[in-house]
């Protein structure tokens, strides 16, 4: 090997352990995501910010598949630069096809390889790249599975947000004006327990599937940003209230939006102090905000 075919491989063997960390933390590592993933999607998400309309709510979609194509592009590319330097002597080539050495027929076997199609007309020889070609294929597998898994598990995490937000928007519409709570005590109580379960469950999601924070809802009765506001209220009128049981929910409710502000505060870095600019902040940031607020960084 001269000292190209070091460079090579030590670069392919990098991009390989690149991407396999970046799927690790982002597909199996409960509360965190690879920095690949972590830098597309927060920067598709502030480029969205730069257009007024139209593309916000298709920028996380898009943002997940860019992530997937740069996981294959890695895994592709690594493999390829492990490849060249032992081309075309360490592979066999079937009859009729062209003996290659370049940089695009490495890309092309290890495509081939990592789709699992193998279609035999070039194939390694030597016994230590037929175990890494061999990897490949199994690294190819896991690499299809995975992503799928990771997007069937994207939309229960945000189906959780939207049913938050659209009880919240019924429970506001079915309340008694200026008196939400004028109904029997303990029915009322157990509602916003209810509620404090239903965020805790979703401070949980934004913490487990990171990428779902990027979400953003065209529907305002399915967006949590434009309806947090109003579970605050519910909290501090049934903290006030002369009942036990919801003065015990009301404490419970607002524990579990303190939670949620704590994981919006340090997780995607949301100012303020207090719960109150936190939630405003992220209703800023979701487009979602009272008539008149400017929409600010």
């Amino acid at each position: 090997m001269d000292i190209w075919d070091v460079v090579w491989t030590v670069s392919g063997a990098g991009l390989i352990l690149l991407m396999l960390v970046d799927v690790f933390h982002t597909l199996l590592y409960p509360h965190g995501s690879g920095p690949v993933c972590r830098t597309i999607m927060h920067g598709s998400w502030r480029l969205s910010r730069l257009s007024r309309k139209g593309t916000s709510s298709i920028a996380a979609p898009m943002a997940m598949a860019a992530v997937i194509v740069a996981w294959a592009a890695m895994a592709v590319l690594g493999w390829a630069l492990l490849y060249l330097p032992h081309l075309p002597e360490g592979f066999i080539y079937g009859a009729g096809v062209p003996r290659e050495a370049d940089f695009l027929e490495a890309v092309y076997i290890s495509m081939v390889t990592l789709s699992t199609l193998g279609f035999g007309e070039v194939v390694a020889g030597h016994p230590l790249l037929r175990l890494v070609s061999a990897a490949q294929a199994v690294t190819g597998f896991g690499l299809l599975t995975a992503t799928v898994s990771w997007i069937l598990q994207m939309y229960p995490a945000l189906n959780r947000r939207r049913a938050l937000a659209h009880q919240l928007n019924l429970f506001r519409e079915a309340a008694t004006p200026g008196d939400p709570f004028a109904i029997d005590a303990g029915h009322a109580a157990g509602l916003l327990e209810s509620l404090a379960t239903n965020i805790a469950s979703v401070s949980i999601d934004l913490l487990t599937f990171h990428e779902t924070y990027y979400f953003q809802e065209v529907d305002q009765r399915g967006s949590l940003p434009a309806t947090v506001a109003y579970a605050q209220e519910l909290a501090s009128g049934a903290r006030a209230s002369d009942n036990s049981e919801l003065q015990f929910a009301g404490r419970m409710l607002e524990a579990a939006l303190d939670d949620l502000a704590r994981v919006l505060r340090g997780r995607f870095g949301h100012a303020g102090t207090t719960s109150s600019e936190v939630f405003e902040h992220y209703s800023t940031h979701h487009r979602h905000r009272r008539p008149g607020r400017a929409d600010t960084d």
